[in-house]
């Protein structure tokens, strides 16, 4: 990434000495305008660099402001009651997981299509603009489902004391709060779901001590029975539809 970053100036930098012959130390390409409201309007080049740079941050972005954290969470301790350690792998988790994110997203994404990118392609407003204009839909999807103890804390924290309303409070106090909401909604789903299996482990191993075989693991003979209620329940339609049905999709 550091490597692209230098590479990215280098070539901005060239732009902008060869396309000024008669001030050769002048930057015109990277330019900052002010406009008669008061408004600043970045140029085309400086906003390319800004884009690039924002693009390594679209990991987290994606990981800790969208449903990413739950589902996944969700989807280890699953793995975890069912006793196995690579099965479903991390590749079909991450899969499955960022789908699902994709699919709970979307109302979102088209929000923030509406009134940001749509607008600012069409050059109705600034890239400055469209960026606090779009952050507003994620911010509601994110303090939806956010609990006010997390925000409260956080905003405590912050040094923040009187606010009227939640939607008024910064993204550094958002974001964190509602990465713990999340973690305490997948630990009490993942709650609910390892039960079932806790019960099948414990039934196992007390048969197998009252017959005798305490050499043979409970693991290896609870699984098969594991598996088939997971299947007959049709496990994996009610785990899904839990999560969507969390955030409110379907309800």
């Amino acid at each position: 990434m550091k490597k692209l970053f230098l590479m990215l100036i280098s070539a901005l930098l060239f732009v902008s000495f060869t396309s000024s012959a008669a001030d050769p130390l002048s930057l015109s390409a990277i330019t900052l305008t002010t406009e008669d409201d008061g408004t600043q309007k970045y140029s085309v080049t400086l906003q390319i660099l800004m884009f690039m740079t924002a693009l390594s941050f679209i990991p987290a972005a994606v990981i800790m402001m969208t449903s990413f954290t739950r589902i996944v969470v969700v989807m280890a301790i699953l793995r975890q009651a069912f006793g196995l350690q690579q099965t479903p792998s991390n590749q079909v988790i991450i899969g499955l997981t960022l789908f699902m994110t994709m699919f709970i997203m979307t109302p979102v994404y088209d929000q923030v299509n509406e009134v940001a990118i749509q607008p600012f392609l069409a050059d109705k407003m600034t890239s400055v603009e469209a960026f606090e204009v779009g952050k507003e839909p994620l911010k509601a999807f994110m303090l939806e489902q956010t609990r006010i103890k997390d925000l409260s804390t956080l905003a405590e924290m912050a040094g923040i004391t009187e606010v009227d309303n939640p939607a008024d409070l910064p993204m550094t106090v958002i974001v964190p709060s509602f990465i713990i909401s999340e973690l305490k909604t997948a630990f009490q789903i993942g709650f609910i779901l390892f039960i079932p299996f806790l019960i099948i482990d414990l039934v196992v191993a007390s048969i197998l001590m009252a017959m005798g075989m305490m050499m043979l693991s409970p693991l290896i003979v609870s699984l098969p029975f594991k598996l088939m209620l997971f299947v007959l329940v049709d496990g994996w339609n009610l785990v899904i539809g839990t999560i969507a049905t969390s955030y409110g999709l379907g309800s």
